[in-house]
């Protein structure tokens, strides 16, 4: 049986080509927010503002994904947004205009994730999850790799050049659309009724037990699963490089992609939960010790680490939900939880912004990694295997 079919792989393709354009900014971000009067306290609002957006807009599209039998239209709908938004930051520097065009990205992923995801999962058995969800994750963080490379030559031949890097990501965000052109439609069979932008809630009322307790445990986790950016800060904060900063990144996500598929093979194999505790316990230890001052050297494991953390909870956590939500709503079972874990972002990029500001980074990270320990806790003892 054939389980990379080509609908996966053009999606997966398409999230290369994005990310390809999202993350030639990521490493730049915090360091462009900096040089135009951005505090850590406001990059940190910014993400999580930017999330937050997401979240929601991950919950309503879902569902309305699911309401109308649709998920290509929303798919290239969100790209687009994407695309388009990455040179608006540098149009002007004006907090409000910054704060909408990041928005803006954040929204364009927020209406394409959970119908793109359900498109994924209708490609899938319940015995090849892992493995389509890790394909895909590998392919997207794959272009998570490359993108910031491009930025790291760039930024070599021309130092501060930030705004040019921009301009560029908008070339292969647009070619990820017009990939999109290339699969067609299937309707898709639907029972589910209309609502108002926050009904896509009401999907706890009806999931299973199996999804309730699992999106608790994955939600408890995001509440101190702060953005990367913060990681990224501690890292220039030790260095003193950007280059630096950025071949650090660059190799996480390289780590990331290289070890997405076989970690989901693997928890095909054995089980999602054993696969996801185990990247739980990597990122605390990732965590605690970031929460000293880590050599170059010790940097550069710890992303290494950090990229099988990754490998071994993004794909896997969709993959694991998507087999125990409901088959007519799996958009909706998707967007549930991703808003919710957007929302959880919010407050922990927030939070983790505040208490770097007050106390500094050794706490950020040291309460991060402690409560990533009681989360291993409750999975242990509350979720069946999976």
């Amino acid at each position: 049986m054939r389980i990379i079919t080509r609908t996966v792989l053009i999606l997966s393709l398409v999230s290369l080509l994005a990310d390809v354009a999202s993350e030639m900014l990521y490493p730049v971000i915090p360091v462009y927010l900096k040089e135009i009067g951005f505090t850590v306290f406001w990059i940190g609002l910014l993400e999580g503002l930017a999330s937050f957006t997401a979240g929601f807009s991950k919950g309503y599209f879902g569902k309305l994904s699911d309401q109308k039998g649709i998920r290509l239209p929303l798919v290239r709908i969100g790209y687009f947004l994407s695309a388009v938004s990455k040179p608006m930051m540098v149009f002007f520097v004006y907090p409000v205009w910054v704060f909408f065009s990041r928005t803006l990205d954040r929204l364009g992923k927020g209406i394409r994730t959970a119908p793109r995801d359900a498109l994924l999962s209708s490609e899938a058995t319940r015995e090849t999850k892992g493995r389509i969800f890790g394909f895909h994750r590998g392919m997207d963080t794959l272009g998570a790799t490359i993108g910031p490379a491009l930025t790291l030559m760039f930024l070599y031949f021309y130092p501060q050049h930030y705004k040019t890097v921009f301009y560029f990501a908008f070339i292969p965000g647009i070619i990820s659309v017009a990939f999109l052109f290339f699969l067609k439609e299937k309707k898709n069979p639907t029972t589910q009724r209309g609502g108002n932008f926050f009904s896509f809630f009401r999907y706890w009322n009806m999931a299973t037990p199996e999804y309730k307790k699992l999106v608790t445990g994955l939600l408890l986790f995001a509440l101190i699963n702060s953005s990367d950016i913060f990681l990224l800060l501690k890292t220039k904060e030790v260095t003193g490089n950007d280059n630096i900063t950025i071949a650090a990144y660059i190799f996480y996500n390289l780590i990331f992609a290289i070890a997405s598929y076989p970690l989901g093979a693997l928890a095909d194999k054995l089980s999602f939960k054993k696969v996801l505790l185990s990247g739980f316990l990597l990122f605390a230890v990732v965590y605690g010790c970031f929460a000293f001052q880590p050599s170059v050297a010790e940097i550069f494991i710890l992303f290494f680490i950090y990229g099988f953390y990754a490998a071994a909870t993004d794909g896997v956590s969709k993959a694991w939900l998507t087999n125990i939500a409901h088959n007519n709503n799996t958009s909706t079972a998707i967007g549930f939880y991703t808003s919710c874990e957007s929302v959880c972002t919010f407050l922990s990029s927030i939070i983790a912004g505040a208490i770097w500001t007050g106390l500094g980074s050794f706490y950020t990270f040291s309460i991060s990694a402690l409560v990533s320990i009681l989360v291993v806790i409750y999975f242990l003892f509350v979720i069946k295997p999976a």
